[in-house]
């Protein structure tokens, strides 16, 4: 049997949680010049690409849009995704989700009704939908958790994830300071603790700081933990990263947290960061946490 051979054409499939931002992101990409179509019957996607590909068209890069509104639908779906990844040179997919109490407050600020609610409340809608797209979920090449996301900080993830995409093995990173006290990011690839590291909130001077202050990462960094720590995850780094793009991953979210997710992670965030730099991978720096003011006692 001779197989066709890929493509020549990017493809993204954005899918998600209703109330998770899908139609936001859809608008992200068409601003980045992206062939963004929204619903389209997966009967229809190959039709489509054969359109964008005929002779005089310049379409190179096309986004679908999918949910789970459509029941059967869906599930012809996944079977249209599977195909793609096949069929053309790049496919990725885009998984966008909440909390089930960000989406709720969500749907009652607007008074829309859920999708799959059926009547029922919000939340069962919610819960009835995460069942469902599950299995999107679990192969999802980035998975954003938009519950503490504004429109404006969603748009910056997908540029950062989407500008100047150039070949299929390269490997986006993500990295991003958090507080374990406000929970762990829904959409982290990889979670490193490091509330072993010595606390500056408890330093005189230095709560009311952040680890973008000078003083607090000169504390941080004068750790003996720290140093021995970075070193070894360097290594670890070294070894994991080459072996994520060789599995042909695209983007990868490495969450680092602490306490209050103001001092510690933010300085082994922006220090990752910088590693990652040096290696030539293309990296976005985000400190969840950072402008949440500690309690005073």
């Amino acid at each position: 049997m001779t197989l066709r051979p890929r493509r020549d054409v990017d493809v993204t499939v954005i899918s998600g949680l209703s109330g998770a931002g899908r139609s936001e992101a859809a608008k992200v990409l068409e601003d980045l010049g992206w062939f963004v179509i929204d619903n389209l019957p997966p009967a229809l996607i190959d039709k489509m690409l054969s359109l964008a590909l005929a002779p005089g068209n310049r379409i190179r890069q096309v986004a679908f849009v999918i949910d789970a509104r459509g029941g059967a639908f869906f599930l012809e779906a996944a079977n249209a995704l599977d195909d793609l990844r096949r069929d053309v040179r790049n496919c990725r997919l885009v998984f966008l989700e909440a909390s089930d109490d960000v989406l709720v407050r969500r749907y009652e600020t607007h008074r829309r009704r859920h999708p799959l609610a059926e009547g029922e409340r919000v939340i069962d809608g919610i819960k009835r939908e995460r069942r469902l797209m599950q299995p999107f979920r679990e192969i999802a090449d980035l998975t954003l958790d938009t519950s503490e996301l504004s429109v404006h900080d969603l748009r910056a993830r997908l540029t950062a994830g989407f500008a100047d995409v150039t070949t299929a093995s390269e490997l986006k990173t993500t990295v991003m300071s958090f507080g374990y006290k406000f929970g762990l990011p829904l959409d982290a690839d990889m979670v490193l603790d490091l509330r072993f590291l010595p606390n500056p909130h408890w330093v005189e001077g230095l709560r009311e700081l952040t680890g973008l202050d000078p003083p607090v990462y000169d504390y941080v960094m004068e750790q003996e933990a720290t140093g021995e720590f970075l070193a070894r995850l360097r290594d670890f780094m070294d070894v994991l990263l080459p072996a994520y793009q060789k599995d042909g991953r695209h983007y990868l979210t490495i969450a680092l947290g602490c306490t209050g997710g103001r001092h510690r992670s933010v300085v082994i965030g922006e220090m990752m960061g910088e590693y990652l730099k040096e290696r030539d991978y293309p990296v976005t720096v985000m400190h969840r946490d950072v402008e949440r003011m500690p309690v005073t006692r």
